[in-house]
């Protein structure tokens, strides 16, 4: 029998961060988080949602709102006297603004791997895509700290039910920390509406639900002519008002 724990094992050291990066590069996470930017993703997350951990975050998998209603437990392996960040966010899903995003989860100071003890700068907030507008992405990024970081100035209110407060932009915030920060780690799923977002719309946010639909437009035809030449004997099919006929009925 093959192990497949130490195939894994082999793979996360060899081909393993290409891949990724390459799988990022299709779903264009770095052209819209690291414009004209991109890492190779060295730390692998292990990220699951539920009690049985039954929905998993790997490379562009689905995952309804539901599933992902509550926050995940989130391992990876690091040392002990380490300090990283953890964000979540989806370039996506912003109503006002296609150039910013909105940040559904955000921890910084995190010792040694230990997510729950890292400072908690922003609370965590379910998904929410619009009905309407299909699948958004959300993603994870895992920073590597130099030396603890003060976040004053990225600490959210708690709770946070403001869509003004949650507006963020992944490069902006990168660029502030560059110093003491080096994108590690990578883990993103994909999620379109389902009926928990209007909760999340009615009693998280506490504000109407946005709903898009397509309005499809009218079949363009160009102007009819008399004598239409080398024209199918259907031509004249496309300028009929559609209505019924009432010529010959006595």
């Amino acid at each position: 029998k093959i192990p497949l724990d130490r195939v894994e094992e082999t793979w996360k050291q060899t081909s393993g961060p290409f891949h990724v990066k390459r799988l990022a590069e299709h779903y264009g996470v770095f052209r819209d988080l690291f414009p004209a930017a991109y890492f190779l993703p060295q730390v692998f997350l292990r990220i699951s949602y539920g009690q049985d951990s039954s929905a998993q975050v790997h490379y562009g998998n689905r995952l309804t709102p539901a599933e992902a209603a509550s926050s995940p437990q989130v391992s990876f392996e690091a040392e002990q006297d380490s300090l990283w960040t953890l964000l979540l966010t989806c370039p996506d899903e912003h109503l006002l603004d296609k150039e910013a995003e909105y940040v559904h989860w955000l921890v910084g100071n995190i010792p040694g791997g230990a997510v729950q003890a890292g400072q908690e700068l922003c609370h965590y907030l379910a998904p929410f895509p619009a009905r309407g507008t299909g699948f958004h992405r959300y993603v994870y990024v895992l920073f590597k700290q130099e030396r603890p970081i003060d976040f004053q100035d990225d600490v959210r209110p708690s709770p946070c039910h403001s869509l003004v407060d949650r507006t963020f932009q992944t490069v902006d915030f990168y660029r502030k920390h560059q110093d003491s920060m080096t994108p590690a780690g990578l883990a993103f799923f994909q999620s379109q509406w389902d009926d928990s977002v209007t909760k999340t719309f009615h009693h998280t946010l506490n504000m109407k639900e946005p709903v898009f639909e397509f309005i499809r437009p009218p079949v363009y035809h160009p102007a009819q002519v008399k004598f239409p030449h080398r024209q199918p004997l259907r031509y004249l099919d496309r300028y009929r008002d559609g209505k019924e006929h009432t010529f010959g009925i006595y």
